[in-house]
This record gives structure tokens, C-alpha cells and sequence, in this order.
């Protein structure tokens, strides 16, 4: 069985007015529209044609939560667990109210996440930058007390521990002469090899005046992503979307430790014991011909790109989402009949499923259960 779904846009202060309005042609919106989610998470499963939402017809046990996200302002700095660690801190939480803002756990599952880029240019950051590239970046910088004591921090132990002595350090609390006089210092940096990174920093500094998260951001990797390309969130790997418009799929989870660049909660001890330290360059996946299989190195989920030209017939895995981004496509199983999928929206496939249909011209996702 197929179903149209549908979802309203989440209000989150970061969305961007225009992205996902222009996506689907349509005027700017008022209010800021962050992300449109494609499942049956309790907290806003998708809206089905002709009424009901689509929990109603999975049991809210879809194993994978499918996003439209766009970020007119960075996003908090965040990681995710794995899943024993998931579930031993909710076990840990069981007895705090699902409300209370200083609850880390909501439910006892890991959270990995691949981000596809749509806009012309998605800008992220993801992981801890190779500590040796950092110190060049830092290079750049004058001599201001702040600096100095961050080059010093960096500068004690193996990569790994130096990373995470200074990532308490910049979130205790008790470093924030040092973080103001790091974002100060930070008008100042001139660096033809880390142009780009630097420019990002200063404009998140101007989002977030004061935050240590500013500082956190200068010791992570600043990737730029083309339409296509992408980024896989590994349980860990501290993270932030910075600009941008993308398709992000992820497992059906709601657990976010932050690091900054927020008003919301930051548990420095638990962030730190999740968080993995050990740095290094996160790869961008390229897109490649009319089909591109993003490599996902889990269960929950898998993600195709596909560019459809005609009428293709594409195996699934399902419970399955077909996810126009751009044209005309519709899609049927062999000999039924044709649903369109209106841009920014989606087609559901049951479990029973294996094989979908689609004709027209224009670009699609398709989201499903991983194969491995």
C-alpha cells in the first residue's frame, strides 16, 4: 500500500524563510520553517492524505526519522550516543519528567545521521579538526592572553586527551575572560588556508556573542557540501549544522547532547563522557550517475538519490519514502495506480512492498530500512 504523507515545517529560531519555501516554489514564509519531519517520531509523526497520522499505520516502529532541514543560523554543537550508552542514561532518567529541560535521554536508542546537501552550498561542522591543523589555524591569531592559554591547553598529552582537557575547560565556565578574548582575537585571524573556516567562525560569533561553543567551533572540521554530497554522523562525533538546505535521514531517536551554541541545557560531564576526542577528517561522500547509495554503516537506515528520467523500477527494503526534491515524478507499484509527490513531500510504502515504480523527470530520495 502507498500513502501520500505530508508534515507541517517545525518553527525552530534557526530555520531559514526562504529555503524550503523556494524548494516548493512558494513565497517566502513568516515565520522561520527549520525542518519538515518524514516519520512517525511521537513528538510530530507525518500527516497522511485523506486523514490520521502515519504512526497509525507503522505502530510508531519505523526504524528511521526523514528530515527536510534548513539553517538560516548555526544549529547548536551536539553528539550523539550509541545505543548501550542510550540506554543506560535512560535508564538513569527514567524518573525525570519527560519535560523537564535537563533531561539528556529520551528514549534508550542511538541517534547516527547522514546529511545530503540540496542548496548549491551546505556548510557543517563535523568533528574534531587533526590537532596539528588546528595549531596552524591558532597560528594565525595574535598573541592575546586568551590564545596563548588555548595553544598551551592544546599542547599537553595525546591529541585525544588535549582535546578533551580543553573542551571542559572551554565548558566549565570558568574560561570565559579567555573565551572573549579568543572571539575577539578572532576579528583579527588571517589565514589563506582556513579563509573559509575562519569567515563561518566569525559570522556563528555574531549569532551567539560570548558562547564558548564559538571557541569549540575553531577546533572542528568546517566542511562546505555540493548538492549530493554528504556527511555520515557517526554515534560520538561532535557536530553542528551551520547554513543550508538539505534531506537528512537518521535512526528514530531524540537524544542530543550539546556543546554549545545554545540556550538550551549543556551537561558538560555527561557530554564529555559521550563525546569521542580522537580527531581527525570526516569524509564527504560524492554523488555518482543517476543513482547514488549513500554508504551507511548501520541498520536503521539507507538513502538513495535518485535522478529520474522516464520510468525506473526501484527495489525496497520497506517500510519504505519516496521524497521529491525537484520535477515531476509520480510513483505506483507494478500495475497499480500513480500517486504524485508534490515537491517537499512524500510517498510511503508499507512493509509488504518490494518493489516501486516511478515516472517523470525531476530528483527523489528514498528512504528504508538498512540492508546490513
Amino acid at each position: 500500500m502507498l500513502l501520500s504523507i505530508t508534515n507541517e515545517p517545525r518553527d525552530y529560531a534557526w530555520g531559514s524563510t526562504t529555503l524550503i519555501a523556494g524548494l516548493e516554489g512558494r513565497a517566502p514564509s513568516a515565520a522561520p520553517e527549520a525542518e519538515v519531519w518524514f516519520g512517525d517520531h511521537p513528538s510530530d509523526p507525518a500527516d497522511v492524505a485523506g486523514g490520521g497520522t502515519l504512526d497509525a499505520h507503522t505502530g510508531g516502529k519505523l526504524p528511521y526519522l526523514l528530515k527536510l532541514l534548513a539553517a538560516a543560523a548555526p544549529l547548536s554543537i551536539q553528539v550523539h550516543p550509541t545505543r548501550p550508552q542510550a540506554q543506560e542514561g535512560f535508564a538513569r532518567e527514567r524518573g525525570m519528567d519527560a519535560a523537564d529541560p535537563t533531561r539528556n535521554y529520551r528514549d534508550a536508542n542511538h541517534k547516527p545521521e547522514l546529511m545530503v546537501a540540496l542548496s548549491d552550498r551546505f556548510e557543517a561542522l563535523s568533528g574534531l579538526r587533526p590537532l596539528v591543523d588546528t595549531k596552524r589555524l591558532l597560528a594565525s591569531f595574535p598573541d592575546t592572553n586568551g590564545v596563548i592559554a588555548l595553544r598551551a591547553r592544546l599542547d599537553v598529552g595525546s591529541d585525544a586527551d588535549a582535546l578533551r582537557e580543553t573542551l571542559a575547560w572551554l565548558l566549565s565556565g570558568s574560561a570565559q575572560a579567555e573565551v572573549d578574548d579568543i572571539i575577539a582575537a578572532l576579528g583579527e585571524a588571517q589565514s589563506t588556508e582556513f579563509g573559509e573556516a575562519l569567515s563561518a567562525i566569525r559570522q556563528i560569533a555574531e549569532h551567539n556573542p560570548g558562547d564558548p561553543g564559538v571557541v569549540v567551533a575553531l577546533l572542528m572540521n568546517f566542511i562546505v557540501l555540493r548538492p549530493g554530497e554528504a556527511i555520515f554522523l557517526r554515534a560520538g562525533l561532535l557536530h553542528a549544522y551551520v547554513s543550508g538546505l538539505g534531506v537528512e535521514i537518521m535512526a528514530a531517536s531524540d537524544n542530543v547532547l550539546r556543546g554549545g551554541l545554545t540556550p538550551k541545557h549543556i551537561d558538560v560531564t555527561e557530554l564529555l563522557a559521550i563525546v569521542d576526542t580522537e580527531p581527525g577528517a570526516v569524509p564527504v561522500q560524492r554523488s555518482s550517475g543517476a543513482i547514488t547509495t549513500y554508504d551507511v554503516p548501520v541498520a536503521d537506515f539507507a538513502l538513495r538519490r535518485v535522478q529520474v528520467d522516464g520510468e525506473q523500477r526501484l527495489s525496497v527494503a520497506g517500510p519504505a519514502m519516496v521524497l521529491a526534491t525537484s520535477g515531476v515524478v509520480a510513483v505506483s507499484t507494478a500495475g497499480g495506480h500513480a500517486l504524485p509527490v508534490k515537491i517537499g513531500t512524500a510517498v510511503f510504502a508499507t512493509a509488504d512492498e518490494r518493489e516501486l515504480v516511478v515516472r517523470g523527470q525531476g530528483e527523489i530520495f528514498i528512504a528504508e530500512p538498512g540492508r546490513s
